[in-house]
């Protein structure tokens, strides 16, 4: 099979034993292994995970690269410079507190040897402290026509869960910074200059999930950050008047509605994927 990367970025607010579940997860449980992993360090981090992170390197010796940056810059930027940093055009994305499945990146890997995509991605499952105990899943549409259509409305591709061609990344202008919505500015990019994208219909990614991620995808401030980046969009040209106003009220709204309310409208959202 082809060799690939996986680019990963940790920062000072991870645990460690997270780290440490998500690299063995990649490594030594996968049906196929990665030829490297690039961890892009985001500012400095606590000691536990650096002695984590070192124990690492004793294991995977040269296939563990550690990217240092001197301050935290974001996921956009720390995912920028990594890419800069893998050596082969197939690029797995992988979050430092999730848990791939053991067949990942062999079931990613046959997409691209038979199909011509340039992002590939699937379903993930959704726990809560246990990794067994799966309390609900990101569906998203299997062919391209479907993605992109969806992809007016909302993210149609789990970045955690992705695999891409570093060339066709590169081509749509490399991650950029923008708060929240790092990945799905970078999908709606590539779709612009012509990427092909599919979801292989089944989780490959176990995600981590608690009332306080959701808490942090509410409130006016974050409605503030969706609003900058609806903006963006229809600044760009890639969504119209009419699409500008509709997201704005499909997707500004349920950031704003008492937060009981947004945690039904979440649960609602995810049966009816």
């Amino acid at each position: 099979m082809e060799k690939f990367s996986v680019l990963m970025s940790v920062y000072i607010g991870e645990n460690p034993a997270f780290l440490h579940r998500a690299l063995e997860s990649i490594t030594f449980q996968q049906s196929v292994q990665p030829d490297e992993i690039i961890l892009v360090e985001d500012g400095p981090l606590t000691e536990p995970l650096y002695v984590t992170i070192n124990d690492w390197r004793n294991v995977l010796g040269s296939r563990l690269i550690c990217v240092p940056l001197p301050e935290n810059r974001g996921l956009g930027f720390a995912l920028r410079i990594g890419m800069r940093h893998c050596n082969n055009e197939i690029i797995a994305r992988m979050d430092s507190d999730d848990i791939s499945l053991p067949d990942r990146f062999e079931k990613q890997l046959e997409v691209f040897a038979q199909t011509d995509v340039d992002v590939c991605s699937s379903w993930v499952s959704e726990f809560v402290d246990n990794e067994r105990h799966i309390v609900s899943y990101r569906r998203v549409p299997e062919r391209h026509d479907d993605i992109v259509h969806l992809l007016k409305l909302r993210n149609a591709l789990n970045h955690p869960a992705t695999m891409y061609k570093k060339s066709s990344v590169q081509k749509a202008g490399d991650y950029q910074s923008m708060n929240f919505f790092e990945d799905y500015y970078l999908w709606i990019r590539m779709a612009m200059s012509g990427s092909k994208f599919y979801n292989i219909q089944q989780p490959l990614v176990n995600m981590r999930f608690g009332p306080d991620q959701l808490k942090r995808r509410s409130g006016f401030k974050y409605a503030k950050v969706e609003y900058v980046f609806i903006r963006k969009l229809h600044q760009i040209g890639y969504l119209d008047d009419l699409e500008f106003i509709r997201n704005l009220f499909l997707r500004i709204t349920p950031r704003i509605v008492p937060h009981r309310a947004f945690m039904r409208f979440y649960k609602l959202l995810r049966k009816l994927n």
